[in-house]
């Protein structure tokens, strides 16, 4: 790694869980490395710990201090490093043995050299997924963009928005791609055809009438592994193999990745218990969790979803919670919108021209 990729992951100790949440997705190594002036290394955040830090609702403007200073009741109080010289073996050592994808290597002053990623001394293995693109919504709230485009074909930096989620799944070797169209379906198909020109095998499931997000499952067979849904208008460098990695860790039968969306209340909040004021928050701000379009599915949640009929994703989540199934949350830290309205088009527009959903090679 040379040196200017390696200082896109330094960050200094007074910044916040949010800066670091940037500088992991910027640096997309899945870590930030937190040193002091002479790059001697302090902590590691990676993306484990965000996404930790979010779910146990952690204030992101909090200093980094506050998830280093947990760590040091972890497994791993201080980061695993490796010397500068350290054979290729060894490397493949440490991160076998602590269950790392990530390395630094220092000198022999503790500075950060380099940054080792198990990726660069094996291969990566393609992804053992299908994906479902959810292509069939009517787009009301873009007209009049969508008179006579479907929303997913709207262009974002020349290329359609469905076009860079093909891209990015063909990226981590997801090749088989059902595409459920509604609204002007022959736009998205005249345009991609099989899908060969772009590097996948194109499956085209129309629905007749709007099923929702779970009743278009409904109309394919039930896979033999997990499947990846997405909707089709969200723009996004989620990491897909974190996400595989993380349902499977937790066992899941379904995982829905989430975003966090803070609500600044603009006045004082008085907390009462009957007439009596108990305590005043001066303008709060409140954290929540929202579904941010993106599933991993178990074949077994095929079992939960009806044939030709409306369901919405809410619903079969709920259908699975009641029947004490495990859904888990996995928090989006990397680059993600929802292009849902004008002004979240225009805002994709800006995010793209100011490459922001590119990442440090």
């Amino acid at each position: 790694m040379n040196y200017t990729q390696l200082q896109s992951l330094f960050i200094s100790l007074d910044q916040t869980i949010r800066a670091a949440m940037g500088c992991v997705d910027r640096g997309a190594c899945g870590i930030a490395l937190v040193v002091d002036k002479e790059r001697r290394l302090l902590g590691t955040i990676t993306d484990g710990d965000v996404r930790r830090a979010i779910l146990a609702g952690r204030d992101l403007e909090l200093p980094i201090s506050e998830l280093l200073g947990r760590k040091i009741s972890s497994k791993y109080p201080k980061p695993v490093t490796a010397k500068v010289g350290e054979k290729r073996e060894k490397l493949l050592e440490l991160l076998h043995q602590n269950v790392l994808r990530q390395l630094p290597v220092l000198d022999d002053d503790d500075r950060v050299v380099d940054l080792v990623m198990l990726d660069d001394l094996i291969p990566k293995q393609d992804l053992p997924l299908q994906a479902v693109i959810m292509a069939g919504g009517m787009g009301t709230r873009l007209r009049p963009l969508t008179d006579d485009l479907p929303k997913p074909m709207l262009p974002v930096g020349g290329k359609p928005l469905m076009e860079l989620v093909i891209e990015q799944l063909r990226q981590v070797g997801i090749r088989r791609v059902n595409v459920t169209t509604h609204y002007k379906p022959e736009k998205i198909s005249d345009h991609f055809g099989d899908g060969s020109a772009y590097g996948v095998e194109l499956n085209y499931v129309n629905e007749d009438k709007p099923l929702g997000t779970g009743g278009a499952l409904g109309l394919m067979d039930a896979p033999k592994g997990p499947m990846l849904v997405i909707n089709g208008d969200i723009l996004t460098q989620i990491d897909f193999r974190a996400m595989l990695a993380y349902h499977r860790e937790n066992r899941a039968d379904m995982t829905v990745a989430v975003r966090q969306y803070d609500i600044k209340v603009p006045y004082g909040v008085i907390e009462c218990e009957g007439t009596r004021v108990c305590t005043l928050k001066e303008k709060p701000q409140m954290h929540f969790l929202v579904n941010a379009g993106i599933y991993l599915l178990e074949p077994k949640v095929y079992e939960f979803i009806p044939s030709g009929e409306h369901l919405n994703m809410t619903d079969l989540i709920q259908r699975l919670l009641d029947s004490d199934h495990t859904v888990v949350s996995f928090p989006i830290i990397e680059y993600w919108l929802d292009i849902g309205q004008l002004a979240d088009y225009k805002q994709a527009q800006n995010d793209m021209e100011n490459r922001k959903l590119e990442k440090t090679p």
